[in-house]
């Protein structure tokens, strides 16, 4: 019913958006969180609105508003029933039209039961669309808003979140001292989002601890670089995948090549808390890695399947491999993770990942209306096997205390690298 739609290329960087996203200026948005969206995808035909004048219960719908089509008129009389009443019987009025027609979207996108089906307002989209860029301004942190209360994905490398312990799975009970229990998502990013400079307390419900953790978090400008490398004292090559990004390929091909050429005994891609992005990114990253096709099944809603081979040329499919991955590593993680454990590639050390095996697209609504987001698809690894509510388990199991943070020690790591130089 809108005049233009048009799929959008936008990356996911991390949170769920449903009822939130990624606090970007503050956290990072929907999109940034493990959402996974394929980087091109064909343009959708616009739907046409109902010609004439539609009626519904004395309120008349122009055409142009997008007219209730006649086989919908009878589903839809109740809500438009409800809109006249409220309007006309609501003790605050006048009532903002744009907000209950963003509340709408909202509900009927929750409605679908999915938490990665969901809708976007002007503002936040504006948000998201600086996110693919690595510059953020705020904490850093993919959250999750499809519960009561929201949700760390992933503390950002290098954030201000990051450096102030913020953790994956912590809960956010209340932001400086206000209670964010069962408040919208955007409620809750909007508590959060501030100025670089500026400073904001959370309150954290964390897994295992005794009582919630406070952490005071000093907001400001951050780059996040795509890929970082290095060889490692014992001559072991470390990458660490940030994003999955649109030039993800690019940068993973140039610092293969830096640490390759120094014939290191075996490869550490470091995984852990990357939320995921564009799905031909995790593609191409597996396709570095593994040269067993494919790396990927795509599952469309009528049962159809479409396998996504390796793409030739990869850097690294002979080396020693392991992949590093916790409960921060999701979506495009996951593709990587998967078809490295379903071909017996390398080993997968660390903690089980975040378990998100769907496939969305962007969708912008005509008239600068915001966008949806909609699952059109599920992800499967090589051999079929789906990660959604799941989750990979590592095949070398290695907790990660707060007292090894605490201590500036990473036991995960550490057992990568003795994978690696066993004989």
């Amino acid at each position: 019913m809108f005049d233009k739609i048009s799929r959008a290329t936008l990356a996911l960087l991390g949170a769920l958006f449903v009822g939130a996203g990624v606090f970007s200026v503050g956290f990072v948005t929907g999109s940034r969180y493990n959402t996974l969206l394929p980087a091109v995808l064909q343009s959708v035909a616009p739907v046409p609105a109902s010609d004439g004048v539609v009626t519904v219960d004395k309120i008349t719908v122009a055409p142009a508003q997008g007219a209730t089509p006649e086989e919908l008129q009878t589903a839809f009389k109740p809500f438009w029933e409800t809109w006249e009443l409220l309007q006309k019987n609501y003790v605050d009025r006048p009532l903002d039209t744009t907000t209950l027609v963003s509340g709408a979207i909202q509900g009927m996108m929750r409605a679908t039961g999915d938490r990665n089906t969901s809708y976007m307002t002007p503002a936040e989209q504006s948000v998201m669309q600086g996110d693919m860029s690595g510059e953020l301004e705020g904490i850093g942190a993919e959250v999750d808003g499809s519960g009561d209360l929201m949700r760390i994905v992933a503390p950002m490398k290098g954030s201000p979140a990051e450096a102030a312990g913020v953790r994956a799975g912590d809960l956010i009970l209340e932001v400086d001292g206000e209670d964010m229990a069962g408040l919208d998502g955007s409620t809750v990013i909007s508590k959060v989002r501030g100025k670089a400079g500026t400073k904001v307390k959370l309150l954290l419900q964390r897994e295992g601890a005794s009582a919630p953790v406070e952490v005071e978090i000093t907001r400001y400008k951050i780059t996040i670089p795509m890929v970082e490398g290095k060889l490692l004292t014992s001559g072991v090559a470390y990458v660490e995948i940030n994003q999955f990004g649109s030039d993800v390929a690019v940068a993973l091909r140039e610092k293969l090549k830096q640490l390759l050429a120094q014939n290191p005994p075996g490869l550490i891609i470091d995984l852990r808390n990357n939320p995921g992005g564009y799905l031909d990114g995790g593609v191409a990253v597996a396709s570095e890695l593994v040269a067993d096709s494919p790396v990927m099944v795509e599952r469309l809603g009528d049962g159809s399947e479409q396998e996504y081979p390796a793409q030739p040329g990869g850097l690294a499919t002979k080396i020693k491999l392991v992949v590093l991955i916790n409960a921060g590593s999701a979506s495009a993680s996951e593709i990587v993770a998967g078809a490295v454990q379903d071909y017996k590639r390398g080993l997968l050390v660390g903690e089980k990942s975040y378990g998100k095996g769907t496939v969305q697209t962007w969708l912008d609504l005509s008239d600068g209306g915001g966008a949806v987001r909609i699952t059109f698809a599920r992800w499967l690894t090589p051999k079929k096997r789906s990660v959604d509510h799941k989750g990979l388990l590592p095949d070398v199991l290695v907790p990660l205390t707060e007292a090894d943070q605490s201590a500036g020690l990473d036991p995960q790591l550490a057992a990568a690298e003795a994978v690696l130089l066993q004989p």
